[in-house]
This record gives structure tokens, C-alpha cells and sequence, in this order.
């Protein structure tokens, strides 16, 4: 697989639950790296990989059916904190978006097997649903 030189970069910028959410993505040759941040934040770095074990697994990185469907993660992701999570829940918050952010990369491009990097710089950990859409979809525009 040939990568530009230099990486492939995306941004987003967008108000969650009141603060401004910066979210950028870099493509480089083996890796994936995806930074959410508030108030200049980076506090949490989380990886993905998305080669897996069980190459009889590549049913699902198939898209769900239902439109409920496209936002589960596929289940055999296993992210894991590298920096940061304080907190079990800031840990179990920055997980979750790690593997939807996988997901929605692995769905997108089923043969991609290049590890996910996810930092994250939340102000708060918010658990809200309408917080983690609003989140997402900042991602969806950097992919």
C-alpha cells in the first residue's frame, strides 16, 4: 500500500455540550491517529488494532444491516489505554470511543489493517448519549 508523503490530514471543529471539540485525523503508513480535544487537552491515548487474529473474522467488518446497526462496534476490537484514563471511567469512556472510531474505520474499509491511535483531551467525562453523537460525528467528517 502506497501512502502520500505527507500524511494524509483531516480536521473538525464543533461545540459538544457547550465547549469546543477539536477532532483531527492523521493517515500514515501504519497507523491511524485520531485526536479529540477540548480546551487543548490530550490527556488519554488509547490503540486499536485492526488486523485480526482469526482471519475467519472478516464477516464482521461488514456493515450492519439497519441503520440502528451502524453505530455497534465490531466485537473482536480490543483497545488498549497506553496513557492517561485516570479514572475507570474516564478509562471506560476513552475505550468506547476508541472502538467506534475502529469500527467506523474497519467498516469503511474492510481490508485496512493498520492499528488505531485515539488520543483524547474531554474536559469532563460525559456519559450523555447526545454528547458521544455529537462526538462521533465530528469523527465521521475526519474519515
Amino acid at each position: 500500500m502506497e501512502v502520500p508523503y505527507p500524511a494524509k490530514t483531516k480536521q473538525a471543529a464543533g461545540l459538544v455540550n457547550g465547549v469546543l471539540t477539536d477532532v483531527m485525523s492523521m493517515f500514515f503508513a501504519d497507523k491511524i491517529m485520531v485526536t479529540i480535544t477540548q480546551e487543548g487537552r490530550l490527556a488519554q491515548w488509547i490503540h486499536v488494532p485492526l488486523d485480526s487474529a482469526n482471519p475467519n473474522h472478516s464477516e464482521q467488518y461488514l456493515p450492519a444491516s439497519s441503520e440502528e446497526g451502524d453505530l455497534l462496534p465490531i466485537a473482536h476490537l480490543t483497545p488498549k489505554t497506553l496513557l492517561g484514563g485516570s479514572t475507570p471511567e474516564r478509562e471506560t469512556m476513552g475505550q468506547l470511543y476508541a472502538t467506534q472510531i475502529a469500527s467506523v474505520i474497519a467498516s469503511k474499509n474492510p481490508g485496512e489493517s493498520r492499528t488505531v491511535l485515539v488520543g483524547l483531551g474531554l474536559s469532563k467525562v460525559e456519559a450523555s448519549r447526545e454528547a458521544f453523537f455529537d462526538i462521533v460525528e465530528l469523527v465521521f467528517k475526519c474519515l
